[in-house]
C-alpha cells in the first residue's frame, strides 16, 4: 500500500528547505569554558528539519509546546531551539528573505503601505464608545467606591 502523502502548512519543502537550512544558527563550544565530555561526545544533535517543521506545527495550529507530536522531537527541546532561533534572528532573517523573493517574483509596492489595527483603549473614545463590555450583561447595580 503506498503511503499518501498530504501537504500541512507546517510541512517544509524540499525547495524551502534548501533556502533556509543556511540560516539556521550552528552551535559553537566556548573556547573559555572546560568541558567534562569530549568533542562529538554525548547525544547527536536532532534532525533540524524535524525542528523547524515542529515549531511551524506549534506556531501555526497554536497548540501547547507540551502537546506538540512527538514525530517532531520532544516538546522541550522543540522550545529550547525556538528560543535559540529567536534569539539569533532566524526567523527574522527568513521573513526578509521571504519578502525578497516575493518582491522578485511578484513585485511589492514599496512607496504605498498601509497598516490599520488598534490594540490599545481610544484615549478620546469616552462615553461614545459606551459601557465597558466586562458590565454589559451585569443586573445588580454596581457599587462605585469613592475614597
Amino acid at each position: 500500500m503506498e503511503k499518501q502523502t498530504s501537504y500541512q502548512s507546517w510541512t517544509i519543502s524540499d525547495e524551502f528547505w534548501e533556502e533556509i537550512k543556511c540560516y539556521i544558527p550552528v552551535y559553537e563550544r566556548d573556547p573559555q569554558k572546560e568541558y567534562k565530555r569530549v568533542p562529538g561526545g554525548g547525544r547527536k544533535p536532532p534532525d533540524m528539519r524535524k525542528i523547524v517543521e515542529g515549531i511551524f506545527f506549534v506556531l501555526r495550529t497554536g497548540i501547547q509546546w507540551k502537546a506538540a507530536p512527538r514525530e517532531f522531537g520532544s516538546s522541550s527541546n522543540l522550545h529550547r531551539y525556538f528560543q535559540i532561533f529567536v534569539h539569533a534572528g532566524f526567523f527574522a532573517t527568513i521573513w526578509a528573505k521571504g519578502l525578497e523573493r516575493y518582491d522578485e517574483l511578484k513585485g511589492i509596492g514599496w512607496e504605498w503601505q498601509s497598516v490599520d489595527g488598534c490594540m490599545t483603549k481610544s484615549p478620546l473614545g469616552g462615553e461614545a464608545v459606551g459601557k465597558n463590555p466586562t458590565d454589559r450583561g451585569k443586573k445588580r447595580n454596581q457599587k462605585k467606591c469613592t475614597d
